[in-house]
């Protein structure tokens, strides 16, 4: 492992200040700018994880939260859900503006309200966990079900701002309901926000708005951890954790945890700065929370390095992505750390149905594909976006969901649902009961894994991509690929929907024997995406990407 940090202004080096926002233009610009309808960037466009942009682009502003919020509004008197919205919001510098933009609209609505007390911020998993607890003994039809905002762009830059909508089963919304409130917001927009009730807070605290409560979200959730991961486990063996929040809402859940659990944890960072100007860059030279990236998890790599904790983690703004690092290994490749949890969990979780499916994405690892397989289970594989996996967790037909962008969540240990959104919190957790119980780390059991299935090698790349070119590749179809071969071998499937739910992928993956790729525009930034993987190794790997290119290239 590589300890000291790259030069500042650098991938992999400290923020200098030209890298960062200005926050005075950012809040302005949310507040002052009002988009263009007619401009089809400027719309409400929800992709894999909710409505994102930024207010410099014009792209996330007032406006667009208070339309998007009153269609939820109206998409919740339409559905009969009168429970309280669970609201809950990052670090971001825009998630507080746009936080109070939708309380005010909910509020004038006289729609009940819950949020973090003392304006505080709080995890996706914390919210998807808070809707699941107030609605599991109501019925499917109960008038009084909850339901959930998160206002995060996940690890994206400082810049941007994100709005999700969670409906009563907790987890990401389907492409129906997303149509739905997109279709909505967009008419409200065009409209000049007529159809909009909003009531005003000025700077008095969002409690003091009718109808809006203040609680705890973070204690219930926290107390409610040693039914999912082995707390005691983790406790008993003393272990020495290291957190890095990544300046985002896992930061307060730390304290209560240790407090609650005993657990020996370490928050090696507590900045909060909504500048982000402590972080390192990114491999493109942007500051970007991806607890995924080896360079933007520098800093705690490089504390790994005295042995002083046994092992760390870190979560992205909103805590639903998880980074592991080991001793052994450092950093993990998000893929090879969900193959050895889902071994982990399949082993040691008697409590699970043994005929309930493994979930992945079809641009994860094979690695998955051959550990569910060796533990006798089957997967269901399906498109990018963890939306896919909550109906299976929200009715035990799945008992692990999980995103090679490190986002995953699992059935308790009895096989109910514990989130079915993401949650990074308890895939660190996980990361140490593994410790715990096995005495090897993370790392440790990857080599494992890789000496028994082997070693793939694995890329993501990514390219700037305009509307055009990403309407082109979302909507291509199989009959536009005509290559026969990839790197050398015969292209055995062409697919553009995923074989676990006949779903469309949005894009393409095209396999081989030894390999395979998919390409897919982003549904969250401006970049297509090309996944590939190879079981002959690196310079195979270099050839399918090349032909990919060309293959994407033909088709579109």
């Amino acid at each position: 492992m590589t300890h000291a940090l790259a030069e500042p202004g650098t991938p992999g080096g400290l923020a200098t200040p030209s890298d960062l926002v200005d926050l005075d233009a950012l809040l302005t610009a949310f507040h002052d700018r009002h988009p263009d309808p007619g401009i089809a960037a400027q719309r409400v466009a929800f992709g894999t994880s909710g409505h994102r942009g930024s207010a410099l682009d014009t792209t996330f502003n007032d406006d667009h939260i208070a339309a998007i919020t009153q269609a939820i509004v109206e998409f919740r008197i339409a559905n009969g859900i009168g429970g309280p919205v669970i609201l809950g919001k990052d670090t971001h510098a825009l998630s507080e503006p746009a936080e109070r933009t939708a309380v005010e609209v909910l509020s004038a609505n006289g729609v009940p309200v819950q949020v973090q007390g003392g304006a505080g911020i709080t995890a996706t998993p914390i919210v998807s966990r808070a809707i699941l607890a107030f609605n599991e003994t109501r019925s499917a039809d109960d008038p009084g079900r909850a339901d959930g905002i998160v206002i995060t762009p996940s690890h994206n830059p400082p810049r941007d701002g994100g709005f999700k909508y969670n409906p009563p089963d907790g987890g990401p919304a389907g492409g129906e309901i997303t149509g739905w409130v997109e279709r909505r917001a967009n008419e409200i927009l065009e409209s000049g926000l007529a159809a909009v009730k909003r009531t005003s807070s000025g700077d008095r605290p969002l409690s003091s708005l009718d109808h809006v409560e203040d609680v705890d979200l973070i204690t219930p959730y926290v107390e409610a951890l040693s039914g999912v991961v082995d707390i005691a486990a983790i406790r008993e063996a003393g272990l020495k954790l290291a957190t890095h929040p990544l300046g985002g809402a896992s930061f307060p859940v730390w304290p209560v945890l240790a407090e609650v659990h005993g657990i020996d944890v370490t928050i090696v960072d507590g900045t909060i700065d909504p500048r982000f100007a402590f972080m390192t860059l990114d491999k493109d030279g942007l500051i970007r929370m991806d607890c995924s990236s080896p360079q933007a998890m520098a800093p705690l790599v490089a504390q790994m390095a005295d042995g002083a904790y046994d092992l760390a983690f870190g979560n992205d703004p909103d805590s639903d992505r998880h980074g592991i690092v080991c001793r052994s290994s450092g950093l993990m490749n998000p893929n090879r750390f969900l193959a050895v949890a889902i071994r982990h969990l399949l082993a040691t979780r008697s409590g699970w149905n043994p005929s309930i499916q493994v979930g992945k994405t079809l641009v994860s690892s094979l690695l998955i594909d051959r550990v569910v397989a060796d533990a006798g289970r089957s997967l269901c594989e399906v498109p990018v976006g963890f939306k896919w996996f909550a109906p299976g967790l929200f009715d035990g037909s799945l008992c692990f969901g999980g995103e090679e962008s490190a986002g995953a969540s699992f059935l308790t240990l009895d096989g109910r649902p514990w989130t079915t959104d993401k949650d990074g919190i308890v895939m660190d957790l996980l990361a140490a009961e593994i410790m715990a119980t096995t005495g090897r780390d993370p790392g440790e059991h990857e080599d494992e894994i890789v000496a028994k299935f082997g070693d793939p090698a694995y890329t993501r790349i990514s390219a700037p991509a305009d509307a055009e070119t990403r309407s082109a590749l979302k909507k291509l179809d199989a009959s536009a690929v005509t290559a026969t071969e990839l790197a050398g071998d015969p292209i055995t499937a062409t697919l553009t929907r995923a074989p676990g739910n006949d779903a469309a992928i949005g894009g393409l993956k095209v396999a081989t024997e030894h390999g395979w790729f998919a390409a897919r525009p982003s549904g969250t930034e401006p970049i297509s995406k090309i996944y590939a993987e190879s079981l002959k190794g690196p310079d195979h790997l270099e050839r399918i990407l090349i032909e990919a290119r060309a293959i994407v290239a033909d088709a579109t």
